[in-house]
């Protein structure tokens, strides 16, 4: 699918939206940058990201912009809208409607209208409200989804555990024991989501979700596809009754190795417990030699982002989501 504009001063050879005709094309797409680029050679021999995709607004052989959508398994629908960027020779007029052409274009030929948009999902650096550069780049690409109908979720920090950092030592308070099975897991998530602080869960359950359906929808979207070993998964409990406390979800993704979930029991806290757990996952992982562990927190988790910098995980990145709260009509 190609559509063009016709000529104007600032796109000579006309506006061109397209997507990419195969993977061949992955150099033209790679002209623009970005923090994942490396994982887009993988993304597309696995099946994760396809061509159809990934799409481009051209003036001739100029890079104007790009996007693309992901998936985290080989034939599904598209999960995630992971890629957005806009050439930063081009002035934020042009951004702006560079942005919204390609945007909607794009998205008129990938998401069926009438159905929900994937949540966007852009990484930063830690800093990036200071670089005038940065934010203004940044501000293109957010202005463009505001467009859209989009709106912020909730900002993050990602985080990360860097080998030869100090795991504190087990204070004895709490036992662990791996998690049983689904159900094991997914009945202690749910009374963790009712009072959760995280936005997507919060987002969740204002969806009409019960906190049941929320986490079984977590378990099954994302904890269902690791394929690291089921062994790492650890419920904490307290050694004279056995009681559940908490529990830790250390795992690999597809990319790296994480602290996926990590919870307390709403009645266990204020005792200071999640360090506790927290540490064991991370000397589960730095058992197993991982060149590093990735973790991430809502900004606004102030607890936990804490608890975070207790263990030694520094901050090292920001990531930022955007969603579209009713199903849009596709080029619209």
């Amino acid at each position: 699918m190609t559509t063009s504009s016709s000529s104007t001063t600032n796109y000579p050879h006309g506006l061109v939206i397209r997507p990419l005709a195969g993977p061949e094309e992955l150099d033209l797409f790679l002209r623009l940058t970005y923090s994942l680029d490396h994982e887009l050679a993988d993304d597309l021999a696995t099946g994760r990201r396809v061509p159809e995709w990934m799409w481009v607004a051209l003036d001739g052989d100029r890079l104007l912009g790009r996007l693309s959508w992901w998936t985290n398994a080989a034939g599904g629908a598209p999960e995630q809208f992971d890629f957005f960027d806009l050439a930063p020779e081009l002035s934020e007029e042009e951004r702006a409607a560079v942005g919204l052409r390609l945007l909607e274009t794009a998205t008129a030929a990938v998401i069926p209208a009438g159905t929900q948009r994937p949540e966007f999902c852009r990484f930063m650096p830690a800093d990036w409200r200071e670089i005038p550069e940065t934010r203004s780049l940044l501000e293109s690409v957010f202005g463009a989804l505001v467009a859209t109908g989009a709106r912020p979720l909730v900002e993050r920090l990602r985080l990360e555990w860097r080998p030869g950092t100090p795991v504190p030592e087990p204070k004895g308070r709490l036992e662990f024991r791996p998690v049983r099975d689904r159900e094991d897991l997914v009945a202690l998530m749910t009374p963790v989501m009712e009072g959760t602080l995280d936005a997507h869960g919060q987002a969740d359950l204002a969806s009409g979700l019960s906190a049941r359906e929320a986490a079984e929808l977590h378990y099954d979207e994302e904890f269902a596809h690791y394929s690291s070993p089921r062994e790492w998964w650890q419920v904490a409990q307290l050694p004279e009754t056995g009681e559940p406390v908490g529990f830790v979800v250390p795992a690999r993704n597809n990319y790296h190795h994480t602290i996926a979930y990590i919870g307390v029991l709403p009645a266990h806290r204020g005792h200071g417990y999640i360090d506790d757990i927290l540490a064991e996952g991370t000397r589960i992982l730095a058992a197993a030699d991982v060149p590093r562990i990735r973790a991430a927190t809502d900004l606004g988790n102030v607890p936990m982002a804490a608890s975070f910098a207790r263990a030694g995980y520094v901050t090292f990145e920001r990531a930022i989501n955007y969603v579209w709260d009713t199903p849009g009509v596709a080029g619209s």
